[in-house]
């Protein structure tokens, strides 16, 4: 791979690196599993970077593939990733330390969003990150009254859930 793909993509994950941090957090319990997701996704999202043809923006995409991630590693309940050793690469990518406490008042959204399945979770997600249905609808795979359809029925669960 040329050193422009990897500095390109050097850039676009930094810019981008708090979606995978979000997501991260919505999949894990701990830091230590949220570090190892992070780094899976991180190297799911440079395997597949070749691919990226820039038909939508990178956010999108690397939404799509850390989300896809995330759900398929915890879908099997995989406590230990088995991972390419990452130093193999020639280039250092610096990980932000992500900081709990500047998402407290997210805290019991995030125990609420917990009790969701894994598209939930996902849907969820995307729409608190302001995207659009049709963004969501693209970036999921499902259609856009699909999305809007599961996002009434979750707002209904997440309702219930913090209301009881």
């Amino acid at each position: 791979m040329s050193e422009n793909l990897e500095l390109l993509f050097v850039k676009q994950l930094k810019d981008n690196q708090n979606i995978v941090h979000k997501i991260c957090r919505l999949y894990t319990n701990n830091e230590d599993a949220h570090k190892d997701l992070f780094q899976e996704i991180t190297i799911q999202l440079w395997k597949a970077f070749p691919k990226f043809r820039g038909e939508s923006k990178f956010s999108t995409w690397a939404y799509r593939v850390a989300l896809n991630t995330a759900i398929t590693l915890y879908r099997k309940n995989i406590r230990s990733i088995s991972t390419v050793n990452y130093e193999t690469v020639s280039f250092s990518i610096s990980q932000e330390d992500y900081n709990p406490e500047e998402e407290e008042q997210l805290k019991l959204m995030y125990q609420a969003v917990q009790g969701l399945n894994d598209i939930e979770k996902a849907l969820i997600f995307m729409y608190l990150e302001d995207k659009d249905y049709t963004e969501i609808s693209e970036t999921l795979g499902i259609s856009e009254v699909n999305a809007r359809v599961k996002m009434n029925r979750i707002k209904g669960k997440l309702k219930k859930i913090l209301n009881p």
